[in-house]
């Protein structure tokens, strides 16, 4: 590991501004360049982010790295609804760390299965998800984005 350990541990109020800071940073790297201008302002000036983070903050789990957050997971049942990975610190094991620990805890309140979704411009996240097992599942519209993206249901078993 180039920038030191991972440690992964439950989200802390302290932590918003950091989180918040994740959510923009994978915005800007991830989404950014491929939705259309009015989904990237409407984005910004409802800062969409932002309160998903002041919301449910306190459900989030979080991989660091030399004290800095290199990335976030929140999950509810057995979906994970957000799994973010700081650009500086992707390749390194922090996405896959994030999983693992999800899945964990998914499995211990007794799902037999996680899901997850991207949307099919986000190669890098489906090949992470296929490398620790997720298998595709389905493709449907992304309504969210209002964009024309696909979004692509991926499903890992925990037997």
């Amino acid at each position: 590991m180039a920038n030191g350990q991972i440690t992964v541990r439950k989200a802390r109020q302290g932590y918003v501004a950091a989180l918040k800071q994740v959510l923009q940073e994978t915005f800007e790297g991830t989404w950014l360049p491929h939705i259309t201008q009015a989904s990237a302002q409407r984005y910004v000036e409802t800062d969409i982010g932002g309160r998903y983070v002041e919301e449910y903050w306190p459900n989030f789990t979080v991989a660091e790295i030399a004290g800095e957050i290199a990335g976030l997971i929140h999950w509810r049942g057995d979906f994970i609804e957000a799994v973010h990975v700081r650009a500086r610190h992707q390749g390194q094991g922090v996405g896959s760390r994030l999983l693992s620990h999800a899945e964990q805890a998914i499995r211990a309140a007794g799902f037999r299965q996680v899901r997850l979704e991207t949307d099919t411009f986000n190669e890098r996240a489906q090949g992470v998800y296929k490398a620790v097992g997720y298998v595709e599942k389905d493709r449907y519209p992304d309504d969210e984005w209002d964009s024309g993206f696909t979004t692509v249901l991926f499903e890992k078993r925990l037997d």
